[in-house]
C-alpha cells in the first residue's frame, strides 16, 4: 500500500530561482534564505520518497484567464519548464507517475471533488523554486513529481477549507493505491506578500509566526479563516497559503515538526518553510 510519510510547506518567490540559477546563492542576502534548507535538503536524502504531491499555483503560465481550474491534477508522463517571459529555468524535466496520478484523480472525483484532469502543462516557478530549495541543483529530480495546481489568482479561490478537505481525499486516494509507494505531500506559495497598490511590499510577520504555529497545531481551526483575513493580515497574494492547508489536510492530525525557518524577506515576500512528519 502506498503511504504518505511527510509533508513539506515552502515559499515560491520567484526571484529565489532567479538567485539560484545566477549563482548568488553565496551573497549576503540570499545565502540567509538557502541556509535555512540546508537541514532540508539532507533530511530529503535521508528521506528518499519516490513521489511527492506538489501543490502549486500557475502563475497565467498554463493557464489564462480564459480558463483557470479550480483544482487540476496533471497525469503525464513529464513536464517542462514553463518559460515566464525571460526564458526557462534551467533545471531538469519534472517526471510524473501517471498511473498514480491518474488513480488519485479518479478516487477524488468518486469522492465528491470536481478535479481538471491535465495531460500536458509547463511548469513555473511555483513548482520548480521549492524543488530547487530541497533538491539543489541536480542533473535530474530524485523523486517522481504529480503537479497540483489550485486557482489562487482569479476571484474566487477556494476555501481554506475545501483545501484541507482535499487533502484528506488525497490521503485516502494514496492509501488505496496498491503499490508500495513513499510518498510526501509539498504546499507551497506564501507567507504573506503583495504584489500591487498602496499596500505593495505589505509583509505581516507576526500574522506569518501564527500561521506557522496553528498549522502544526490546530490545522482544522485555521482552515476556517475566510478569505478576507488572508486579504486584510497576509496581503493580497498572502491567500497563496491555503495551499500548505492542502499538506496539511494529507497528513495525521498528530505531526512531528522536524524543521521549521522564517525569514524576511525574499524580494518582496515573506519566506516560510516546514517539515512536517507523521506519526
Amino acid at each position: 500500500m502506498a503511504r504518505i510519510s511527510a509533508g513539506v510547506a515552502s515559499s515560491h518567490v520567484p526571484a529565489i530561482g532567479a538567485a539560484l540559477d545566477n549563482q548568488k546563492q553565496t551573497e549576503p542576502y540570499w545565502q540567509k534564505i538557502f541556509s535555512g534548507f540546508d537541514y532540508s535538503k539532507q533530511w530529503l536524502v535521508d528521506q528518499n520518497p519516490d513521489v511527492v504531491l506538489l501543490v502549486y499555483n500557475d502563475h497565467a503560465t498554463a493557464f489564462d484567464a480564459n480558463l483557470v481550474p479550480t483544482f487540476a491534477i496533471a497525469c503525464g508522463d513529464s513536464f517542462d519548464p514553463a518559460d515566464e517571459g525571460w526564458g526557462a529555468r534551467p533545471v531538469p524535466k519534472v517526471v510524473g507517475h501517471p498511473v498514480l496520478a491518474s488513480h488519485i484523480i479518479q478516487s477524488v472525483i468518486q469522492d465528491d471533488f470536481d478535479i481538471t484532469m491535465v495531460r500536458d502543462l509547463a511548469v513555473d516557478h511555483g513548482l520548480t523554486v521549492p524543488l530547487s530549495l530541497m533538491c539543489g541543483q541536480p542533473e535530474e529530480w530524485p523523486f517522481k513529481v504529480i503537479p497540483i495546481a489550485v486557482n489562487v489568482v482569479l476571484y474566487p479561490p477556494p476555501s481554506g477549507r475545501r483545501c484541507f478537505q482535499l487533502g484528506q481525499a488525497l490521503r485516502r486516494a494514496v492509501e488505496s493505491f496498491d503499490e508500495d509507494l513513499d510518498v510526501q505531500v509539498w504546499g507551497t506559495g506564501g507567507m504573506s506578500h503583495q504584489l500591487q497598490g498602496p499596500r505593495a511590499g505589505f509583509i505581516n510577520s507576526e500574522f506569518d509566526r501564527q500561521f506557522l504555529d496553528k498549522i502544526v497545531s490546530h490545522p482544522a481551526d485555521l482552515a476556517e479563516m475566510p478569505h478576507v483575513d488572508y486579504l486584510r493580515f497576509a496581503g493580497s497574494e498572502g491567500v497563496e497559503l491555503i495551499m500548505w492547508l492542502i499538506m496539511r489536510g494529507a497528513l495525521n492530525e498528530s505531526v512531528a515538526l522536524k524543521h521549521r525557518f522564517y525569514h524576511v524577506p525574499a524580494s518582496n515576500t515573506a519566506v516560510g518553510h516546514l517539515i512536517l512528519e507523521n506519526r
